[in-house]
């Protein structure tokens, strides 16, 4: 489907230069000569390269509709994860360099959206939020929980999230997964 170059939003998939390209950012800008255009950081789905492109609104670019499928994550063999489609039952392996640093957040059992193009895997969507339970963190020190400081803590996993100073070893929290973020405690 085309659309004009300045329709693209991020999250949108674009066909250019002969590949597939995922718009992370995108800023319109009008400069006192010429007319306006559309500043775009894109993200090649293949092989990660990032590149920064200009697109006029008299531009066409073609906007490509990945196929979204649900699968459950089963196991991690050899930094080969497997997973299986919940409509078929088929399985699917997907080598870490598609996963990325999201494989520290997948759970087993855990339901991911597989997103590909003309039937090759391209990227995993994982939910926006896991339930950790934390391992290790300091201990509370005195008349600092009035304060809005954080402390380092990691979780089963051996991810590194900061922490209220409430929290402690044992407690399950919340933790977003685009950034590492802590939530809330888990209830």
């Amino acid at each position: 489907m085309k659309i004009d170059g300045n329709s693209i939003r991020p999250g949108n998939v674009i066909e250019h230069q002969g590949g597939l390209w995922l718009a992370v950012k995108t800023q319109h800008t009008q400069p006192g000569k010429g007319g306006a255009y559309l500043q775009v950081e894109l993200k090649n789905l293949r092989d990660g390269r990032k590149l920064n492109e200009r697109f006029r609104s008299s531009e066409k670019v073609e906007q490509v509709r990945l196929e979204q499928t649900d699968y459950s994550y089963l196991y991690e063999i050899d930094g080969m994860y497997t997973f299986m489609d919940l409509e078929t039952y088929e399985q699917i392996e997907l080598n870490a360099d598609i996963i990325g640093d999201q494989s520290d957040y997948l759970q087993d059992g855990m339901i991911v959206t597989i997103e590909s193009y003309e039937g090759s895997p391209l990227s995993i969507r994982l939910p926006p939020n896991v339930i950790l339970e934390i391992m290790e963190t300091e201990p509370v020190v005195k008349g600092q929980t009035a304060s809005s400081s954080f402390k380092p803590a990691v979780t089963d996993n051996g991810c590194r999230v900061m922490v209220p100073p409430f929290v402690n070893v044992g407690d399950k929290i919340v933790v977003n997964t685009e950034d590492g973020s802590y939530i809330e405690r888990a209830k």
